[in-house]
């Protein structure tokens, strides 16, 4: 029963994250769902861009922390190991729901494209991104990824299989096309705001912190066959020379 318990669990999580993650598009590109990024009334300025500011860090500490093989070896005294990246979805999705909800817009136009063309081309570009990120997901594990596979591993009584180094398609022309997506997505925009600005700055800068920290962990891991790879693989921009 602990094992269904813990399979059920994985699949509320993956819920979670995946209508988070869904719900991300719309919130920056400011279609169909109820708060967006520029929705709302605007207040004074400082104090929304500390708020956004707030709500920004809690993501970025909770997806940092919690993905350290320090935190993991002692969050899994309390956890079930093939729980551990469910909760960590989950987690996730709740810090992301926090910032959807208590994001302060800052409607200011920092940039605005009059060319209809031009507009046009940077909306797809921008949904370009967000294509190049799910698909990423699943040229690697999307079900591991977001932690569906560990649970149904359990499920089944079986041990989960070693991390395996492998480079898909996009890997082999960039080390992280899941960031580069979500780059492209929030900077490809027609209309800039303050508010979207403030936004793209921060996660672009979390971003490559996160990088950092990841590729640390990575070398720790793979040793020398992820250092290789780093060394002929550019980071973000593909086929940036090395």
């Amino acid at each position: 029963m602990i094992r269904v318990f813990t399979f059920l669990y994985g699949i509320l999580c993956y819920l979670a994250g995946f209508l988070a993650l869904l719900y991300a598009i719309g919130f920056v590109e400011n279609l169909i769902v109820p708060k967006s990024i520029d929705s709302g009334t605007a207040g004074p300025l400082v104090p929304s861009l500390i708020i956004n500011a707030a709500l920004l860090g809690l993501f970025a500490i909770q997806h940092s922390v919690m993905a350290r093989p320090g935190f993991k070896a002692w969050w899994t005294q309390f956890v079930s190991p093939a729980a551990e990246r469910s909760t960590y979805v989950l987690f996730a999705a709740l810090a992301l729901a926090l910032l959807y909800y208590f994001w302060q817009p800052l409607p200011a136009t920092v940039w605005s494209i009059p060319s209809a063309p031009l507009a046009q081309a940077l909306t797809i570009l921008s949904f370009v991104g967000w294509g190049i990120l799910f698909l990423s997901t699943f040229m690697i594990n999307h079900f591991e990824l977001f932690g569906l596979q560990q649970v149904f591993t359990r499920l089944l009584g079986h041990a989960m299989e070693p991390l395996e180094f492998r480079t898909p398609f996009f890997y082999a022309f960039v080390r992280h096309p899941i960031y580069l997506g979500l780059i492209i997505a929030f900077w490809a925009t027609p209309h800039m705001t303050l508010g979207h600005l403030e936004f793209a700055i921060a996660t672009t800068g979390y971003i490559f912190i996160g990088i950092f920290f990841e590729e640390r962990d990575l070398v720790a891991h793979f040793g020398r066959q992820y250092e290789d790879y780093r060394q002929h693989v550019s980071m973000i921009i593909p086929w940036l020379p090395r």
